[in-house]
């Protein structure tokens, strides 16, 4: 597979091209030395895999992969640098893997060997649906590093202090996105119940109505009550009864 390297550091150009050699099944077409080379020599080569560092004079790799992603046959991002700060950034712009310099042969072989499945896919015009073409999923930390959660097994966030939780369906996370960021994203999936909650429209099955007047989002497969503020009550009815919301 064509592979463009992207590092302001010519040595470290060299040293990832070798690593690349190595591995064997792939050839470096091209280098650049910063994000908006970047975007030129995949005009001119179109790479299948650009392996980019994050921190560049001028458009940085954050920025070069968020435009690469716009393109209509997109090159798979892999991004290797010295900085394990910029995990969930890398993700968030669309990256499929991250690696942290030095990189290591077999580290590197299993990003490749991910990157060649997913190219595979889009060589076989399984490209998804243009209203699905947002950020699929939400990051987390684990102890054991970055973790990604799909939207799609995502139930409800809820705001907890300076955090958010992420109910999901193999349990629960705490991330760092604001419950307003997570709206503005991903509104026509999730609604809001509460000041504290949006809810995953799709696990949004009915209503509870407790004694004291109260109301609690019944949800998919799920015994949790969540409850419904007066204010957010009307959206709640119109969407079970099937109503634009």
């Amino acid at each position: 597979m064509k592979i463009l390297i992207v590092d302001d550091e010519a040595p470290a150009r060299r040293r990832l091209a070798a690593l690349v050699r190595a591995v064997g099944e792939h050839k470096v077409v091209a280098e650049a030395a910063n994000g908006t080379e970047a975007l030129q020599c995949c005009r001119s080569w179109q790479p299948e895999i650009v392996l980019m560092d994050i921190r560049m004079p001028g458009m940085d790799g954050l920025e070069a992969a968020a435009r690469l992603s716009r393109l209509e046959q997109p090159p798979a991002v892999i991004f290797v640098t010295a900085y394990g700060d910029h995990a969930l950034a890398a993700f968030d712009a669309t990256a499929i893997d991250y690696l942290v310099k030095p990189v290591r042969r077999e580290r590197l072989a299993a990003a490749l060997t991910k990157a060649r499945r997913l190219n595979r896919a889009q060589l076989d015009m399984l490209q998804p649906p243009s209203e699905a073409r947002g950020r699929q999923h939400i990051l987390c930390r684990r102890r054991r590093g970055v973790e990604l959660i799909a939207i799609a097994n995502i139930h409800y966030f809820m705001a907890d202090q300076k955090y958010v939780i992420v109910r999901h369906t193999d349990g629960e996370d705490l991330i760092e996105d604001s419950l307003r960021q997570l709206e503005e994203e991903f509104g026509r999936r999730f609604l809001r119940i509460h000041r504290k909650v949006l809810v995953a429209r799709a696990r949004l099955i009915g209503l509870e109505k407790r004694p004291d007047g109260r109301c609690y989002a019944v949800l998919l497969d799920s015994d949790e009550r969540l409850e419904v503020s007066r204010r957010h009550l009307p959206q709640v009815r119109s969407l079970l009864r099937g109503a634009a919301v």
